[in-house]
């Protein structure tokens, strides 16, 4: 979808077009625009100059002190939320690579499965897969065929999300990222 039409559908979804004038997206509020710009796909806001300010503006503000989201109301969007990490593919499960000082675990940067080493090591030479293996406790003599695998998560080009209803209230999923 191209960005001014994406502008103007937002623009009548948020309710800031008036029947006397046609409004333009820099008459919107700073939420609304950041939402507008946040959902421009392509190009991306980066490539949409009228985007370049607010965001900027965004990005700036965030690291303030007290940084509150400017939300658009009438998009009923909310504050965007972020995954850094694409999902794992199937059959795996979310792991973490290391804990804090404080015990936590920090982010879920790694992908794990579980796998009977013993049936596959042989395959894995052959394949040159490098994987890292980390021994499950179990049998007679503590040591277990069956091993976890894990590899590092992709990160997300595009981090940051807000899911914005559609007409029918159906949510739709845009990503965007905030770097300049």
């Amino acid at each position: 979808m191209k960005s001014y039409g994406l502008f103007s559908a937002a623009l009548i979804a948020t309710g800031t077009l008036w029947a006397a004038a046609p409004a333009q997206a820099q008459d919107a509020s700073w939420g609304c625009q950041v939402l507008l710009c946040a959902a421009s796909q392509n190009p991306s806001w980066h490539g949409v100059s009228y985007c370049v300010p607010p965001m900027t503006k965004l990005i700036t503000a965030m690291a303030e002190p007290g940084f509150s989201w400017p939300i658009c109301e009438q998009a009923k969007a909310g504050k965007p939320g972020r995954e850094n990490y694409e999902q794992c593919r199937e059959g795996t499960k979310v792991g973490y690579s290391e804990h804090g000082r404080d015990g936590n675990r920090r982010e879920p940067d790694r992908c794990v499965t579980t796998v009977n080493v013993c049936r596959d090591r042989l395959s894995n030479r052959r394949t040159g897969n490098n994987l890292d293996y980390r021994t499950v406790a179990g049998g007679r003599d503590g040591n277990s065929c069956i091993q976890e695998t894990s590899s590092l998560r992709p990160r997300r080009a595009d981090p940051w999300y807000f899911d914005i209803p559609n007409e029918q209230g159906k949510k739709q999923r845009f990503w965007f990222n905030l770097n300049y």
